[in-house]
């Protein structure tokens, strides 16, 4: 490859790693956030504040770009970067493992991802039923330091695929990788911007393009903007906090952000696929179109209509041992924002 060709093809990657999807944006949100953010899109203003959409959709564009979307078997790789209690680590498996479980009664996260599976290929294929947890690695040592930037958080994930013991596997077409910090780290943009993104990793940095996300903890660092309703933002004075399902409310807001990003990175993995909106450096994906609404009627700074546990803690939906609090993703067969425990179903 000539120097120069080298030069612009590296400009490029960083470029684009600049505008990694944003799939996860802090709540509520305004006016003022959308308008104070850098990345931004012409969706994003056009939606305003709400970003409940049932009975607008003549405003939604969501389109199939003809990319690739992920109809085999989906295995989620981990990275627990960080400190993390053993208690922590099971709530997170055990939602990713009730994805696949049909078993589950109703409203489950199967049922959430029934939705996801909606969601086809240029040939017509679905979004894979089936996504289970794969290999994963533990980084106690924080390896590239409490601080991460969004170049590094690609750094993080090559480390360990090019591990010499235990290697995560390479598997481009259905895996995602998934790197989780524990709360004393920071990635660039968390709190102001995001809560988590996904991408996919640059050949010139990991050797392999692979699907990937971050979420952060926000237990200590933002707890009121990541880990809503379980904690409230100081700028709301009087708004309670609803309790917890697991009783841990950093890893509880991550829980709802993980599957915000699972179920882009299914149906957008290149983003190159499913999204709305003119620009896909930026694009506006099936969770970015839900975002906060939980419930029937949510939208704005409502939720919608949640469930109650004898103990007082609030869910959506139910998984194998555990209950959780999802946000809904958009169904685009009858466009408008759906979930397992909506009232009209």
């Amino acid at each position: 490859m000539k120097p120069q060709i080298h030069h612009f093809l590296c400009s490029i990657f960083l470029l684009l790693q600049l505008f990694s999807v944003n799939s996860w944006r802090p709540w509520p949100n305004t006016i003022t956030n959308i308008t104070s953010r850098t990345s931004h899109t012409a969706a994003d203003l056009e939606f305003g504040s709400s970003k409940k959409f049932e009975g607008s959709s003549e405003f939604v564009d969501l389109k199939y770009h003809m990319g690739p979307v992920m109809t085999s078997s989906i295995t989620v790789h981990i990275i627990w970067y960080g400190k993390w209690l053993p208690s922590q680590k099971r709530i997170i498996r055990e939602f990713i493992n009730s994805i696949s479980d049909e078993s589950v009664p109703a409203p489950s996260v199967a049922g959430w991802w029934k939705t996801v599976q909606l969601y086809t290929d240029q040939t017509g294929a679905n979004i894979s039923r089936v996504v289970r947890i794969g290999s994963e690695k533990n980084d106690r040592f924080y390896s590239h330091g409490k601080s991460l930037t969004r170049l590094s958080v690609q750094s993080v994930i090559k480390s360990f695929i090019t591990a010499r013991t235990k290697p995560l596997p390479i598997n481009p077409k259905n895996g995602i990788y998934l790197l989780l910090t524990g709360p004393d780290v920071y990635v660039q943009d968390f709190c102001q911007q995001v809560c988590g993104f996904h991408y996919f990793t640059f050949p010139s940095i990991v050797g392999y393009t692979l699907p990937y996300a971050w979420v952060g903890n926000s237990a200590k660092l933002c707890p009121g903007v990541c880990a809503y309703p379980f904690a409230v933002p100081t700028y709301i004075p009087g708004l309670k906090p609803m309790k917890a399902p697991n009783g841990d409310i950093g890893v509880e807001g991550m829980i709802s952000v993980i599957a915000h990003e699972i179920a882009e990175l299914a149906t957008n993995p290149l983003v190159n696929a499913w999204y709305a909106g003119p620009d896909p450096i930026a694009p506006v994906e099936i969770a970015d179109l839900c975002e906060g609404i939980y419930g029937t009627g949510g939208g704005g700074s409502y939720t919608g209509q949640l469930s109650e546990g004898h103990d007082g803690a609030t869910f959506n939906m139910n998984g194998i041992r555990r209950r959780f609090l999802v946000q809904w993703v958009w169904n685009h067969v009858v466009n408008y924002c759906t979930g397992p425990n909506a009232l009209d179903q």
